[in-house]
């Protein structure tokens, strides 16, 4: 772990993140209240509602990522395991996967 950070005094409606790493893995624990992490490998997409302190959600750099749905006084506890590199980050989400199911 190199870097730890707060996410909090987050409106309910705001979204917080929007981007995947390079080499970051972070590890995300709601300490007080809840909120929702939206995740795309570029092959599944898949939410976790983080709701307590006992729940820890692992994001591997692949992993694109959005933050929301954050309940009133919510804090998330970011352990990464990188210190911030503004290289590291990708700011543009997976192309859409096109349904060949049918």
């Amino acid at each position: 772990m190199r870097r730890v950070y707060y996410i909090y005094n987050v409106p309910s409606e705001s979204v917080r993140g929007g981007h995947r790493h390079k080499k970051n893995v972070q590890a995300l624990v709601c300490v007080s209240g809840s909120c929702r992490i939206n995740i795309d490998n570029g092959t599944e997409k898949s939410s976790v509602i983080l709701d307590s302190p006992a729940k820890c959600l692992i994001l591997h750099p692949s992993d694109w990522h959005t933050m929301d749905s954050f309940s009133s006084g919510a804090v998330l506890l970011v352990l990464a395991s990188e210190y911030y590199d503004a290289s590291d980050y990708i700011d543009e989400p997976y192309a859409a996967q096109e349904d060949t199911s049918k």
